[in-house]
């Protein structure tokens, strides 16, 4: 085997490896984040549509730690979305009585 061989072979392994540890990364931490996406969207939801603050002014609310998480708003449902792209995802809507609220989590 000649010497380039040998580094596109030790590439792809390199590579292979980063990929499995970065599964097993992401793996670990989905509970974690899915615990603060669903915080997140009821502090955003809380914010916004009880608040009446725009969407934006939302994240200054969050704890640190908390940078990786987006909102989304659905004016018409009064329902603000909380996701790590690709990882996790929480929904709360404005209840007139009880407030935001989750919606259930999917198993």
């Amino acid at each position: 085997m000649n010497a380039s061989r040998r580094w596109a072979l030790g590439a792809l392994v390199i590579i292979i490896a980063a990929g499995i540890a970065g599964f097993a990364y992401v793996r670990a931490l989905t509970p974690k984040l899915t615990l603060g996406v669903g915080y997140a969207a009821r502090v955003g939801c809380g914010c916004r549509f009880i608040g009446n603050r725009p969407l934006a002014s939302c994240y200054h609310d969050f704890e640190p730690g908390m940078e990786p998480i987006r909102l989304s708003e659905n004016v018409g449902e009064k329902s603000v979305t909380a996701y790590v792209p690709l990882i996790a995802s929480r929904t709360a809507k404005l209840d007139p009585v009880l407030g935001c609220q989750p919606d259930p989590l999917k198993q």
